[in-house]
């Protein structure tokens, strides 16, 4: 009997074994880099135990970060607040360290940036209409491409990185460069208070959130051809694609939620009332603006994209919701003004 017993356990460990694989892969890992606006720091998050492992200070007014290809390196845009920001925080993951400050003078205002190469970012320099391939690595800027629109905010690279699209909240249009000769290619209206930007995974297609109209546009990434336009009421301001490509995330501050599209069918999947919590108005960017919303703005998927992670600016803590069905997973607390997120595999190693 006992035989039996054995040689049957012995038959389901493997599938017992995959199994538990399959659970552990589903558990959240890596690290969440949180840029608490208001207080000039990142917030480096371990995601298996939900704590702060580590604050550390980044330049002023940081607004958007970035992860290396490998995630060993997270960049930050300092865009300044009072005085305008000119420079980009790199820092070391593992070592919860800015290893290098990347000054990038006279170019001010930096803002949405995304790594091209485990060396290079193509970032947005708001207050002179350009964008910026810089290199993190050399401390240098190796191009400079003018957009020749106003207020040239966010940019999302194509999978080839061949091109980059801008969003112009002033003007509201996309400019598509080609950053290979550093020319525009075109300047594509959108919708009035075009912000958010993303590329779908598979680069077929752009769509871009216009705040002001309250719509998504869809853009066809190779014609340059407008597919569709969207309703999505609550001041669009970020839009995200999950890693395959299947559903986009679009926060709404003026409606306190998270709006989940199905990328196939152009049709919103659901509609995410973020976690109540205590609203801090006072001595925020966007104070009052939108009432007693929690105001949510980043958002980011982790690299399986089982999971979303959105920023409550005025709240001072990131929801972690199940990116298939919607359901709040948990809320992790951050620094003051939490904005711009970006999810690495690496773990912060302890000191030793």
């Amino acid at each position: 009997m006992a035989r039996r017993i054995g040689w049957f356990v012995a038959l389901l460990w493997p599938l017992l074994a995959g199994g538990a694989a399959s659970g552990d892969a589903a558990s959240p890992a890596g690290t969440l880099v949180v840029l608490n606006k208001s207080e000039a720091s990142a917030s480096l998050i371990d995601l298996a135990s939900g704590t702060e492992v580590a604050r550390i200070p980044v330049g002023d007014g940081p607004h958007e970060a970035a992860a290396s290809p490998d995630g060993s390196v997270v960049v930050v845009t300092n865009y300044g607040q009072t005085t305008p920001g000119n420079s980009l925080s790199v820092i070391d993951v593992a070592t919860a360290q800015v290893v290098r400050t990347v000054v990038v003078d006279p170019y001010q205002r930096p803002h949405g940036l995304q790594f091209l190469d485990q060396r290079r970012v193509v970032v947005t320099a708001e207050a002179q209409a350009s964008v910026l391939i810089v290199d993190v690595v050399g401390g240098r800027i190796d191009k400079v491409m003018a957009t020749g629109q106003r207020v040239s905010h966010m940019v999302a690279a194509s999978p080839g990185r061949g091109r980059a699209f801008v969003a112009n909240i002033g003007s509201g249009s996309v400019s598509v460069l080609d950053l290979r000769d550093g020319a525009a290619v075109a300047h594509i209206p959108t919708g009035q208070g075009a912000e958010g930007v993303d590329v779908s995974p598979d680069g077929r297609e752009v769509w871009v959130s216009n705040r002001g109209a309250d719509t998504l546009s869809v853009i066809d990434a190779g014609s340059l051809q407008p597919l569709a336009s969207l309703a999505a009421p609550g001041f669009p301001i970020r839009v995200r694609f999950d890693p395959a490509g299947a559903r986009a995330f679009v926060t709404v501050p003026r409606d306190d939620a998270l709006l989940v599209f199905d990328r196939s069918s152009r049709v919103l999947e659901r509609r995410i009332g973020l976690p109540a919590a205590a609203v801090q108005t006072e001595g925020r960017l966007l104070g009052a603006m939108f009432g007693r919303s929690t105001v949510p703005i980043g958002v980011v998927t982790d690299g399986a994209g089982r999971r979303v992670y959105v920023a409550q600016a005025n709240a001072d803590q990131v929801a972690e919701f199940d990116a298939a069905d919607g359901r709040l997973l948990r809320t992790l607390p951050s620094g003051r003004e939490p904005d711009g997120l970006a999810w690495t595999p690496v773990r912060v190693q302890p000191r030793r």
